[in-house]
């Protein structure tokens, strides 16, 4: 009988007192496209991308309109022109398209380059804002990533303000 007894009592401690220390996990998401769009650091970093391969960029658009008048110009006066000039003017031609294909190449590596290092600092920053929530508000685990989320675990307007802040 005894030993019923401890078996019994061992076996409700085992099965009940876990739950009543358990506790429920909080949980918290973030949409880090939304955090992209909107942050205040992502929209400069952005804004100085533009700004610094703008020039290169009108550099590429009157490169490309050399070409559409040259292109033009061999047109219209491929008929009177020697057949020498018109092959001279054809090899340029040709020479100017090829530079305008390399160099709107580089440009997009460069720029894409660019962008990413800023994205990888703007991931810091929001990461360490995320991570400060986390801990102010005793989160025990914040997702950047998934199917669905629902809004009561939403926290990616206050990642937002906080970004805003800058705090």
């Amino acid at each position: 009988m005894k030993l019923k007894l401890r078996f019994a009592t061992i076996l409700i401690t085992i099965l009940f007192v876990p739950a009543l220390h358990a506790q429920e996990a909080k949980i918290g998401y973030v949409d880090a496209d939304k955090i992209l769009e909107e942050s205040p650091q992502s929209k400069a970093a952005i804004e100085n991308l533009e700004k610094e391969f703008r020039p290169r960029e009108q550099e590429l658009l009157a490169l490309r309109d050399r070409i559409t008048q040259a292109e033009s110009e061999i047109d219209k006066n491929s008929l009177v022109m020697s057949d020498e000039d018109r092959d001279k003017r054809t090899r340029e031609l040709i020479d100017m398209r090829r530079k305008l294909k390399r160099e709107q190449q580089e440009m997009r590596e460069d720029y894409n380059l660019q962008r990413n290092q800023a994205l990888g600092k703007l991931q810091q920053v929001v990461s360490d804002k995320i991570i400060e929530i986390a801990k102010e508000d005793g989160f025990d685990i914040i997702f950047q990533q998934a199917v669905w989320a629902s809004k009561r675990i939403d926290i990616t307007d206050k990642v937002l303000k906080k970004l805003q802040s800058g705090n």
